[in-house]
């Protein structure tokens, strides 16, 4: 007899979905465990918005099955409504009812509760987002950050197995932003939900996300923890999403790839490949015994680290333009000719591509 603890969870098994005949969502699989958040990351139009909806039940299940803590929701034969899913969305929008109080957005999904639970869970969540005293104001008193905090309580009010982020801090200015997903990921993570976000920033990602699933033209095309896919990206593309990236263009000889600041190892490429040299700006090192020599154009601190913009000779003689990124304030002043050297880490050898796609 299978132990039910391993069917706790979310699960996604090979689901597409189409808009006429155009396919957004093609065969995805994804799993949540109880309490994990999981960051789908891609650019707009990859289809992750659709598959959060079709995951919630506002769109109709096309292919595949989903599957909650064992239980089907959505398969062939089963189509589960939004409401028995129990699940719960927070949007970018808000989405809070202007013409109730604080207090009565958060209570309108309470209503299988006794009038004194449903005071009880609503004190109790609007003070985990700290919005206790501002139960009796309405929504066009407060602050973006605010309304966010209190849609975040009302999703959260009615203990939902399942919680579906759809790009919940893109309207927020940067300072309010990164105070409202600290809160959001502390409450959260004191839950044993599963929980799926969506999000273009890799940086929101990262910190969100226990793992990032990737998106793209509706797939997903690589999983892991945030250190897997930014130490060992399986593309260019995925390599892009998570920071600043030179790319040099050569190709393969005896193993390797000649590039202006050096070799650079290509495992598993065939001899005479056309290939793409992917350097992170962190992997530009300047270095005066460095075998490379670039001239400063400008330089820009960034408070902790610094960005040079350098022009190097390439191969051809043509001037290649690249990015390096110093950790300190301090630096080569600009038109400063310097030494450079490339950090193996922050160097990957892909295929060459045709475009991010």
């Amino acid at each position: 007899m299978t132990d039910p603890v391993e069917t706790l969870g979310l699960k996604v098994e090979h689901i597409s979905h189409r808009y006429g005949g155009l396919l957004v969502v093609d065969d995805i699989n994804l799993e949540v465990a109880p309490g994990e958040v999981v960051c789908v990351l891609g650019p707009s139009g990859c289809g992750k918005t659709t598959m959060l909806r079709v995951i919630a039940g506002l769109e109709d299940l096309q292919q595949g099955r989903i599957n909650v803590d064992g239980r089907v929701v959505a398969d062939e034969t089963v189509n589960v409504p939004p409401e028995d899913r129990s699940v719960s969305l927070l949007f970018q929008d808000f989405a809070l009812f202007p013409h109730l109080t604080v207090y009565d957005n958060v209570v309108f999904g309470l209503t299988h509760l006794s009038a004194g639970e449903r005071d009880k869970r609503v004190a109790e969540v609007l003070e985990q987002v700290g919005m206790l005293d501002c139960a009796e104001l309405y929504p066009h008193v407060l602050s973006g950050g605010q309304q966010q905090r209190v849609a975040l309580a009302r999703a959260r009010a009615p203990r939902p197995r399942m919680m579906l982020l759809d790009e919940p801090f893109s309207n927020l200015d940067v300072g309010m932003r990164a105070q409202v997903r600290d809160l959001v990921l502390h409450v959260l993570k004191n839950t044993t939900s599963m929980t799926v976000m969506v999000t273009h920033d890799s940086e929101e990602a990262m910190f969100m996300g226990d793992r990032i699933a990737v998106m793209r033209k509706g797939r997903i095309v690589q999983q892991g923890t945030p250190e897997e896919l930014y130490h060992a990206p399986v593309d260019g593309f995925v390599m892009r999403l998570f920071g600043e990236v030179n790319r040099i263009e050569g190709q393969v000889v005896d193993g390797h790839v000649d590039t202006a600041l050096g070799p650079a190892c290509a495992p598993g490429l065939p001899e005479g490949a056309p290939a793409e040299v992917m350097v992170r700006a962190e992997g530009v090192v300047v270095d005066a015994a460095g075998p490379a020599r670039g001239r400063v154009m400008t330089r820009r601190m960034l408070g902790r680290s610094s960005l040079l913009h350098i022009s190097v000779a390439g191969g051809d003689g043509a001037p290649l333009h690249l990015h390096a990124r110093i950790n300190k304030g301090r630096g080569p002043a600009e038109n400063e000719e310097v030494g450079l050297s490339l950090v193996d880490e922050h160097v990957f050898v892909f295929p060459r591509s045709d475009g991010e796609g």
